[in-house]
């Protein structure tokens, strides 16, 4: 971390791994093995990445698609507006939509995604997120599966960014002095 950033470890790559397993079941007990993962770029990847194999090792077989949002820029503070940036390539009509984020904090990307993807003629929605913050909500939005509950801090880690930073740590971190 650059000088004048402190970080102190939330969650450590252990933790992190048995949790996406515990996901997994979750997901295919709530959402059976059919299903269609799309992530939100960029923070989700890493996540996703894990999430899927643990899928499979659940007994599912994904599909993998992913949306591109931006909603904070380079800043550490979200901007209130989403932006699309990137729109899921196929056809997914008639298909059970597992929409995967990294961190639900204002809970503004999230329903964002869902709204559009539920304009596609899908037969199901439900929402994962590896993160949930929710003393910053600012939607009436509560993920299906969550990871872990974090206070108002600052994350940074496994695919999350501090501005554009970061993301290659391998657990998660609370960057503290973060702007």
């Amino acid at each position: 971390m650059p000088p004048g950033e402190d970080a102190r470890v939330l969650f450590d790559a252990p933790t992190i791994a048995r949790r996406v397993e515990g996901l997994a079941d979750e997901i295919v007990a709530a959402m059976g093995e059919r299903l269609v993962a799309v992530g939100l770029l960029k923070g989700a990847f890493v996540f996703l990445a894990d999430l899927i194999r643990a899928l499979d090792r659940a007994g599912a077989r994904p599909g993998v698609e992913f949306l591109r949002l931006s909603s904070y820029g380079l800043g550490t503070v979200s901007a209130g507006q989403v932006h699309l940036i990137g729109d899921v390539p196929t056809d997914i009509a008639g298909r059970r939509i597992l929409l995967v984020d990294d961190i639900v904090d204002t809970g503004r990307s999230i329903a964002y995604a869902a709204t559009l993807l539920r304009q596609r003629d899908i037969t199901d929605l439900k929402t994962c997120t590896l993160l949930d913050k929710p003393s910053r909500r600012e939607v009436d939005l509560v993920p299906d599966f969550v990871g872990f509950e974090v206070p108002d801090v600052f994350v940074a880690g496994y695919g999350i960014d501090y501005a554009e930073r970061y993301r290659h740590l391998p657990g998660i971190v609370a960057v503290e002095g973060a702007k």
